[in-house]
């Protein structure tokens, strides 16, 4: 079987595959715009003058959250680009496990999605036990 080719036709059509892009690009532009936010958070900290030790601490804690903040946007920024990547060669909508098409429901669900609810209850298994 080759991959992206039948099945994505039956599966995706085109009118679903556009609808899947411009609801990635949306939440990429989302992303973007909150990590914009929270740069100029992490900026705006600590510089309202003098600060005691106490006010020292809140600040880095704040900053450090912020910046594990930064890396779950990162995380979720690769998540869209690969699916978008995935539209692109014809292959988004396919398990990358098992070949098989990802149901509809799941992508509405989630559109970043790699695997088919047997695929991805595998793997979490896997991982649990």
């Amino acid at each position: 079987m080759v991959k992206g080719e039948p099945i994505l036709k039956k599966d995706l059509d085109k009118k679903a595959i556009a609808r899947f892009k411009r609801i990635l690009l949306n939440e990429r532009e989302q992303i973007i715009g909150e990590v914009k936010q929270i740069c100029e958070s992490s900026k705006e900290m600590g510089q309202d003058g003098i600060q005691d030790i106490g006010d020292e601490a809140a600040n880095m804690y704040n900053k450090q959250v912020l910046l594990s903040l930064n890396e779950n946007e990162r995380m979720r920024l690769q998540e869209v680009d690969e699916s978008l990547d995935r539209i692109e060669n014809g292959t988004y909508g396919i398990c990358e496990e098992c070949g098989e098409p990802i149901g509809l429901k799941r992508l509405e669900v989630r559109p970043v999605a790699k695997y088919c609810v047997s695929c991805k209850a595998k793997q979490e298994k896997g991982k649990l036990g």
